[in-house]
């Protein structure tokens, strides 16, 4: 991905919502709202895509609990792009939150953590590679 391609600093670029059956949970999406689902290989098992049912388009995640995301809370999670996890993760230490997860590598696709902010607000800060 070109530095042109990559999202603004400072944009919520993605969604995902890790739980303990994400089968169960993607078909109550499926059901609800509407999104298709298609698999997406963690090896032993599948987590999903959400899809729009008339673009076809991924907008969000549903996981499992598992493997790299059993960290994660249980809870719909919003991925804000940042230019540098690691110190974005320092500075929200130093600013009176948590880092709850990481800094880690997604193999191929950039760094992330998760925070909590000072009112308890959790959310994702990704470094796009």
């Amino acid at each position: 991905m070109s530095e042109k391609e990559k999202p603004e600093i400072g944009s919520i670029t993605w969604f995902d919502l890790t739980v303990p059956d994400a089968e169960k949970v993607k078909d109550f999406y499926s059901k609800v709202v509407g999104w298709k689902s298609s698999p997406v290989s963690m090896g032993d098992y599948n987590d999903f895509n959400m899809n729009s049912p008339v673009s076809g388009t991924t907008k969000a995640g549903v996981c499992h609990k598992r493997g790299s995301n059993s960290e994660f809370p249980s809870k719909w999670l919003i991925y804000i792009t940042v230019k540098s996890a690691d110190e974005s993760a320092e500075q929200c230490s130093e600013n009176g939150g948590k880092v709850l997860v990481g800094p880690k590598d997604i193999k191929g696709y950039g760094r992330y953590c998760i925070i909590e902010d000072p009112a308890g607000a959790v959310c994702a800060l990704f470094e796009h590679a």
